[in-house]
């Protein structure tokens, strides 16, 4: 009874709070939630900082017959927010080769390489870039001195490698290899796509005090309200913290997959059935491919195509298993039907990637690029491909098995 009438009096007295009292707390309950959302934001700006600059202070576009080129002889620096600061340095020639464009050296066999990002190496130190790993790889497997010069350039889609083939054919190469992922088809046509958004300098919740100040001060109570919750989603999708959350939760592949699988180009390109949209942006590939091949068959210069393929598909096929529906080997087998269809020679190095635990991790988790590790796994494979007999200039004989007998 007397517990009873305890609790009573703490009803009562709660229900006698003053006015302010019930103004004050929510108050309070709010204040806390932006000091902890304020607190992960700072936290998650200094983990994830971009960098004032990035390669395009180097890259110009430089109009409908080449797209984007690098200024030559520029240097410029840039970071991802997961990376590390990455320097770009472009020869007189306006190519993140390593070396200054000219004759190949005495005696060596030249690779140039072309592609997009990947086959620049963007994000990744030149050092442990793919172009140039894959000599030292090469000249293990053959005893032959090999020449890789990078003529990869950001967004170069097959439109403008096809425009400016004659650039490739004047490094002199005894192989051009072409370096190819999901984005170079999904943007075959692209000549001048529209320039990338450089990540600016914000100050944090200027803008959007100033936007909830607005609100308050010229719209209804319904209308304010409804303003300030767009203004709070919109810096949510704009912060930091959503990019770090991402970041550690694709860290995950089981997560990951289940949200890259769900929406956008990838998922598309990733599906066991082709949508109209997809059937048009290979049939634009197969255009520009054809020109390609022709303009190298013309040159007497053989021609090699591989895919590397991106984050979710080397998550797909680590994993071994996949959602019904899709298929992480049907964009390399049209490719590859496309390649020799027209008389390319294609290699394939995603059945490799079964044999890599969790191979995503070898990826930026949010932005999708190869890490340095990454690189340096394509590399091994793409060596191994190109030396098991699909280039006869740079086939290995293979082992007796005597001789391998003896060797275990």
């Amino acid at each position: 009874m007397m517990e009873s009438t305890a609790n009573d009096r703490g009803i009562a007295q709660a229900a006698k709070l003053p006015r302010r009292d019930w103004i004050l707390l929510p108050m309070l309950s709010l204040l806390t939630v932006c000091l902890l959302a304020g607190s992960t934001e700072l936290i998650a700006r200094r983990m994830f900082a971009y960098a004032p600059t990035s390669v395009y202070n180097c890259i110009v576009m430089g109009g409908p017959s080449t797209g984007y080129r690098a200024i030559p002889n520029s240097v410029c620096w840039g970071k991802s927010a997961e990376g590390s600061p990455v320097e770009y340095r472009f020869n007189s020639c306006g190519h993140r080769a390593g070396m200054e464009c000219g004759p190949k050296p005495q005696g060596s066999y030249r690779i140039v390489m072309a592609g997009s990002s990947v086959a620049m190496g963007d994000l990744v130190q030149r050092d442990q870039t793919l172009a140039a790993l894959l000599p030292s790889e090469l000249t293990k497997r053959t005893g032959r001195k090999i020449d890789v010069y990078n003529e990869g350039m950001m967004q170069e889609s097959a439109a403008t490698i096809a425009l400016r083939f004659k650039e490739l054919i004047a490094a002199k190469p005894d192989m051009i290899l072409w370096i190819l992922t999901p984005w170079d088809v999904q943007h075959a046509s692209f000549i001048l796509p529209p320039a990338p958004k450089v990540p600016e300098k914000r100050v944090f919740l200027g803008a959007t005090r100033q936007h909830v100040e607005q609100a308050l001060a010229t719209k209804s109570v319904p209308e304010a309200v409804h303003g300030i919750l767009e203004t709070m989603h919109d810096l949510l999708q704009a912060s930091s913290s959503k990019l770090m959350l991402q970041h550690f939760l694709f860290e995950s592949q089981s997560l990951y997959l289940r949200s890259a699988l769900g929406t956008g180009d990838s998922a598309e390109f990733l599906k066991d059935q082709s949508s109209a949209e997809r059937q048009d942006r290979l049939r634009d590939f197969d255009l520009s491919y054809a020109e390609i091949e022709a303009q190298a068959a013309a040159a007497g210069q053989p021609l090699v195509v591989m895919l590397v393929p991106d984050r979710v598909q080397a998550a797909m096929l680590s994993r071994g298993e996949w959602p019904s529906g899709f298929d992480p080997y049907k964009l390399d087998n049209e490719l590859r039907a496309i390649v020799q269809s027209h008389g390319g020679t294609y290699i394939d190095i995603l059945p490799e990637f079964r044999g890599i635990p969790n191979a995503e991790r070898y990826y930026l988790p949010f932005d999708g690029h190869p890490n340095a590790g990454g690189h340096r796994i394509v590399a091994g494979l793409l060596a191994k491909a190109l030396t098991d007999g699909a280039v006869p200039e740079l086939s290995v004989p293979a082992q007796p098995q005597v001789a391998q007998a003896r060797a275990r």
